[in-house]
């Protein structure tokens, strides 16, 4: 695995044209691997930049945090 931090916002599009937002956070272990752990929104937005400010505004994201997929 990369040692190259993860963002931890992940907006993605779904089958059907929705847009998804998914949590990450990254720990390391004892031995300093990453681990990560994602957590997938109940929530469907319409466009990337809904679902960019809904993270912003209920998890404090800050610009720099969001990859798209």
């Amino acid at each position: 695995m990369s040692r190259i931090p993860v963002r931890p916002f992940l907006i993605a599009k779904d089958e059907e044209g929705n847009f998804r937002l998914t949590v990450r956070e990254t720990r390391y272990n004892s031995q300093g691997y990453p681990i990560v752990t994602s957590h997938l929104q109940d929530e469907h937005f319409k466009t990337a930049t809904a679902a960019r400010n809904h993270a912003k505004e209920h998890f404090a994201a800050e610009a720099g945090q969001f990859a798209l997929k």
